[in-house]
């Protein structure tokens, strides 16, 4: 910082308080002593190839000294940029994690941060003063990626473009840091065409349980592959993160689950880790929820020509003469809505006797719709969907105006307000009952292809309620509708979420798809939980009775048992099935085998024969 009274004329000056001077100074020795003893030590940490479980490369990572406020390098880097120190500490950083990359006789590759900034302000970046150092300590340069790590905006991409062929031209290979996090990222990945990208930590933790996540790293994974480059995931932290972004083709990992940052690192992950990416099967994805509220009324918008209001009666009528299409004319003022003019009210008003005369001339405001229905252009479909059903009936026909914080932007129909909730009704129910909020059949079948290209053993629960229709019919649909939720979640306290994949068919019929070999326990433990849950939902006399009386289809009076749970049951081999059309085929046979047995039942299909 420069004091005041040292400031050239027209200079922004920082005005720092003598305390806070005299830190600065001291801080400012601390770092030149630090470059000056070489007072920096260096961390790595693993990177696990995704398909092998071998450590195939090493992030070298730095420290200060460890009772140093700069141990931090996030604070030792601030500070030598405050100073214009950033190309000497980030020259030192890299020949100590060089050396003790060396020194440590590490396998694999290593991969060096070097920050764009340095990159371009570095004079050694012309004359191979890099290059020159990592031969004299005996590193091939083939094993170095320089990875560029963010810390401020890229702008000379045409300079960053030109540093990274020098690079390239002496062996080196180039990687993307955080991915998705930093200022620009995805438009380095566009220009510099490097050989690895790092997805940053925040698209990774919690991937097994966010859709959202999910598909963003999906989409960066089939970039990368039609653009020739690795994605290497950063930040993982459970074994159900690592297992999802193996099925999804991510090729590298790194994290604390595969190994912390260390001093003297492992050079092989963890067994565990190993264990489970040899392990056949797939991750359970995250699934999107039934809810539709995503979508905005936005989406519906047509631009509809607007009237003011001091236009006449008229004017309007002719309007509406000239374009025999048009329904509606909203009616604005200085960009605020005031109403909406009906064609069929204004030719029925002007049909009248002396009606015209009477109102030709006035304000188009003499027929307008004073209270229209208003709606943000952020509304979610839903909401606007309940206002128009608890709305006077008129507006499904008018329609309604979307606006932008008050101000009109154009118009939406009832058809297609209808036509769009309809649809999202479909997609939900193909894709998570609305109900439960499980999984419907379009996860279903594509889970079980997923299970079938990994040629792995599964085993296929059909789960199906005994006399759900005639306690329906007893006791309503609304404990009906009660007890398929209680279902829903008993099928999910039994089931581990990162090996099995619980979905709802619809109505009172579910799937679960078993990947844990202790399957048969679970559908026990399932029969036994809703025995005893299913209870709470008749009357006491029926429950002491074990059953209730209610007709048959021909009217007749009939004793039904309590409501009680069969399942259908498979077990699938490798390559025994080819499609989830003939899992289902095979399931649901299973399933009438199981309700022919009286009571809570499991029945499972012996039955080994080949598909067709």
């Amino acid at each position: 910082m420069i004091p005041a009274h040292q400031a050239p004329v027209g200079a922004t000056v920082t005005y720092l308080k003598p305390r806070e001077e005299a830190e600065d100074v001291v801080l400012r020795a601390h770092l030149l002593e630090i470059i000056a003893k070489r007072q920096l030590s260096a961390l790595f940490q693993p990177i696990v190839d995704m398909r092998t479980g071998d450590v195939v490369a090493y992030e070298g990572l730095i420290r200060g000294p460890s009772d140093s406020p700069l141990h931090a390098p996030m604070n030792l880097f601030k500070l030598a940029r405050a100073n214009g120190l950033t190309v000497q500490v980030e020259h030192l950083c890299r020949q100590v994690v060089l050396e003790r990359f060396a020194e440590l006789a590490l396998p694999g590759k290593l991969f060096l941060n070097v920050s764009p900034e340095c990159l371009l302000l570095q004079r050694d970046a012309r004359n191979g003063e890099t290059l020159e150092f990592i031969q004299q300590i005996g590193i091939n340069p083939e094993r170095v990626i320089i990875e560029l790590t963010e810390n401020q905006p890229t702008y000379d991409y045409e300079l960053m473009r030109e540093a990274v062929r020098h690079y390239r031209a002496m062996g080196f290979q180039i990687a993307i840091d955080d991915l998705g996090e930093g200022f620009s990222s995805l438009r380095l990945w566009s220009e510099l065409r490097p050989e690895y990208v790092k997805i940053d930590m925040h698209f990774i933790q919690g991937i097994n349980h966010d859709p959202v996540k999910l598909q963003f790293v999906r989409s960066i994974q089939e970039i990368a592959e039609k653009s020739n480059t690795l994605v290497i995931a950063e930040g993982i932290e459970t074994q159900a993160e690592l297992l999802v972004l193996r099925d999804v083709g991510v090729a590298c990992g790194q994290g604390y689950h595969l190994g912390r940052p260390h001093p003297m690192p492992a050079r092989a992950a963890p067994a565990a880790v190993v264990k489970a990416l040899a392990r056949n099967g797939v991750a359970v994805y995250p699934q999107r929820g039934a809810d539709g509220n995503a979508a905005s009324v936005f989406k519906l918008l047509t631009e509809v020509a607007a009237v003011p209001s001091t236009m006449s009666n008229n004017d309007v009528y002719e309007i509406f003469v000239h374009d025999p299409h048009l329904r509606i004319i909203p009616v604005v003022d200085a960009g605020q809505p005031l109403g909406l003019i009906n064609r069929f009210d204004m030719i029925e008003h002007f049909a009248r006797p002396y009606q015209r005369e009477l109102y030709g001339k006035k304000s188009c405001k003499q027929f307008m719709d004073r209270q229209p229905l208003i709606a943000d252009k952020d509304t979610s479909l839903q909401d606007l969907s309940f206002r128009m059903v608890q709305a006077d009936a008129h507006h499904l026909f008018n329609g309604f105006i979307i606006t932008d914080q008050g101000r009109y932007l154009g118009m939406g129909t009832g058809h297609d307000l209808m036509r769009e909730i309809t649809q999202m009704q479909i997609n939900a129910a193909r894709y998570a009952n609305p109900l439960t909020q499980l999984p419907g059949n379009v996860p279903i079948n594509e889970h079980i292809d997923r299970l079938l290209a990994s040629g792995a053993r599964f085993w296929v629960g059909y789960f199906d309620l005994d006399h759900f229709k005639p306690f329906n019919d007893v006791y309503g649909y609304r404990r009906g509708d009660d007890i398929i939720q209680l279902t829903g979640k008993i099928l999910g306290n039994h089931c581990d979420g990162n090996r099995d994949f619980v979905g709802h068919i619809g109505g009172d019929d579910f799937m679960v798809l078993f990947q844990s070999e202790d399957w048969e326990q679970r559908c026990q433990a399932v029969l036994a939980e809703f025995e005893q849950g299913v209870q709470e939902f008749y009357s006491i006399e029926d429950r002491e009775r074990g059953g209730y009386l209610s007709e048959d289809r021909q009217g007749k009076k009939v004793f039904y048992s309590l409501m009680s749970l069969s399942i259908g049951a498979i077990r699938v081999e490798p390559r025994q099935y080819h499609t989830h059309h003939q899992i289902s085929t095979a399931a649901a046979e299973s399933k009438k085998q199981a309700k022919k047995i009286h009571g809570n039942s499991l029945f499972l299909d012996r039955r080994q024969q080949p598909a067709n």
